[in-house]
């Protein structure tokens, strides 16, 4: 998100720190992730450009504090003050970063997760919006099991089968056999396939080429270990919805009970049950009506609501606890 994808190299090391973010809104239905193109870097280990997420530079002169830097960077590439910001983890593996191999510095990047309204964004050139189901097709269940999970389930057992912990690892990552689907487990299931080499990413980062074509349908890759910074995001903001009232930071400020519902289902990747949704929304007392209808809706006018700050001084873990994330799978 800061100038270019360069970080900062640390004094009396070999080390460089650099900041990336996980910028999740959701827009027509669907999770939407920020991200910027790596075409120019010439260390990316990929035919093509590949999308990354905002990167930015720790300057120790001028940042008082890590989130400071990381809301600067976003400020000056959108014009646009982040809200909800929270740190996600510290990534540090050896060789994350291709220019590591290359005889650059051992790259640490701080992730952060933010949480924003597309539409406030003013994105150009370098940045744009995707899907973020595009890059982890099986995470999106509300039509039913994906397709692609079908596809690889025998992969998967054929990569476990020498070992039954593998197996058992695989069955409850994916939901096979008895076990339900968890949507709490999204990073689990990127570190698994790419376990399996069942995506390009490992490929990309040992130096080799291979010809399972599984790889089309498994989603687009990211530069560096990106996708997985993405899953480590994409997990915890689904946790999250169960104890915080984050969910409203993507919302406008009135808004109806059926956007919300479209809301949660776009980050959980479930199809929530309409009247249970609503009846468990409304005696949560996470929102209260504001006396006006959306006349912007087919048939009956909507109620519309707004998010009842109150709550934050009432309950400790304001959040939709009914949120279970699991879907039975048979």
């Amino acid at each position: 998100m800061c100038r270019g994808i360069k970080p900062t190299n640390t004094q009396n090391s070999d080390l460089a720190l650099g900041l990336n973010a996980v910028v999740l809104a959701v827009t027509n239905d669907q999770p939407r992730v920020l991200t910027v193109s790596t075409r120019g870097i010439e260390t990316i280990s990929s035919a093509e450009p590949l999308h990354a997420l905002p990167f930015g530079s720790f300057d120790m002169n001028q940042d008082r504090t890590l989130e400071l830097c990381m809301r600067r960077s976003v400020f000056e590439q959108t014009h646009k003050d982040l809200g909800y910001v929270e740190q996600l983890y510290t990534f540090a593996d050896k060789g994350r970063d291709p220019r590591e191999r290359l005889g650059g510095n051992r790259v640490v990047s701080i992730g952060y997760l933010a949480l924003a309204q597309e539409q406030h964004f003013d994105v150009s050139g370098n940045s744009s919006w995707g899907n973020c189901f595009d890059y982890f097709p099986w995470e999106d269940w509300r039509s039913g099991r994906p397709d692609v999970i079908d596809e690889i389930e025998s992969d998967l057992f054929n990569w476990s089968k020498s070992s039954s912990e593998l197996r058992e690892r695989v069955e409850i990552c994916f939901g096979l056999g008895d076990v339900s689907w968890d949507a709490y487990k999204v990073l689990e299931r990127y570190e698994l396939l790419y376990e399996a080499k069942m995506i390009p990413e490992f490929w990309i980062d040992s130096g080799k080429t291979s010809e399972n074509q599984i790889f089309e349908r498994l989603g687009k890759p990211m530069a560096f270990d990106h996708r997985r910074i993405l899953a480590t995001g994409l997990s915890r903001v689904r946790g999250k919805l169960r104890y915080r009232p984050v969910v409203f930071e993507l919302l406008p400020e009135t808004f109806t009970l059926f956007q919300l519902q479209q809301v949660a289902e776009a980050l959980t990747g479930l199809q929530l049950h309409k009247q249970n949704f609503r009846r468990q929304i409304e005696h949560s007392g996470l929102v209260e009506g504001t006396g006006a209808n959306n006349q912007n809706t087919r048939g009956r006018p909507a109620e519309l609501f707004r998010f009842r700050k109150a709550v934050l001084r009432e309950r400790r873990a304001p959040g939709m606890a009914t949120l279970h994330g699991r879907h039975k799978t048979q």
